[in-house]
């Protein structure tokens, strides 16, 4: 073959170069976008307060639909965790309302508490009196779950039974005050006294009589005063007997 028809043959069989196409990342600005923008926050439940967050979150949920609508999916989603952030504190749903009803104890403990430097021991039970109406109906739906089916059950949750033997011994350390010989009795005097009126005036029974009625903390006074003046009365003439036959003449 010629070097002619060699150099024709060689032209015609060469294959033609095509160009590659150049591939576009179409996330690459998107990508350059974010680096771009500083990191989030993390939520302050990732720093050791789900526990908090969580009974937060439950007491609006419990204002809102009360103890029997209440459910861990929807503490949660009040919370903004996942369904499954709950169970990282609480094996169950009682065991949550358990807490929430152990935090309502402390609060209610405190609200007496902080009549302890009363003096006179009628005025701190009158105070106590008070403060157990006001705290009921400023927390209803809190109150109505300290005193439901768990507290029954107390013995199962050691913290809610600690919570909730604390408050009560506010109350009998003021009664034993007024009288050391019936400190009990007088406590569960002023207890059931003060816990009806509470479930009472939550419940709207008062309203429409024919009668004025003043603000409830102010009507658990008047009340309370005409039951321990009854109280103080009757212990009085039991005393009276005993004197004199100690002293006979």
């Amino acid at each position: 073959m010629s070097p002619l028809k060699a150099g024709a043959t060689a032209r015609k069989t060469a294959p033609r170069s095509r160009k590659t196409p150049v591939k576009v990342d179409a996330a690459a600005p998107r990508k350059r976008a974010a680096a771009t923008v500083p990191a989030s926050e993390p939520k302050p439940y990732h720093h050791g307060n789900l526990r908090e967050t969580l009974l937060a979150a439950a007491d609006g949920v419990l204002a809102r639909h009360g103890a029997a609508g209440i459910t861990l999916r929807d503490v949660a989603k009040a919370a903004g965790v996942s369904h499954a952030a709950p169970y990282h504190h609480f094996a169950s749903l009682d065991e949550m309302l358990a807490a929430v009803a152990e935090r309502g104890f402390a609060r209610l403990a405190a609200a007496m508490a902080a009549h302890a430097d009363e003096s006179d021991p009628r005025e701190r039970l009158l105070q106590i009196c008070e403060a157990y109406v006001d705290c009921a109906r400023t927390h209803p739906a809190q109150f109505r779950l300290m005193f439901g089916a768990l507290l029954a059950r107390k013995h199962e949750f050691p913290t809610l039974k600690a919570a909730a033997d604390g408050a009560f011994a506010q109350l009998l350390a003021a009664s034993t005050g007024l009288d050391a010989e019936r400190g009990p009795d007088v406590a569960l005097l002023g207890w059931s006294l003060a816990h009806g009126l509470s479930n009472l005036l939550i419940d709207g029974a008062f309203d429409g009589l024919p009668m004025e009625l003043p603000a409830g903390p102010t009507l658990a006074r008047r009340l309370a005063a005409l039951a321990l003046g009854g109280a103080l009365r009757q212990a009085s003439r039991r005393r009276l007997p005993a004197q004199s036959e100690a002293n006979p003449r």
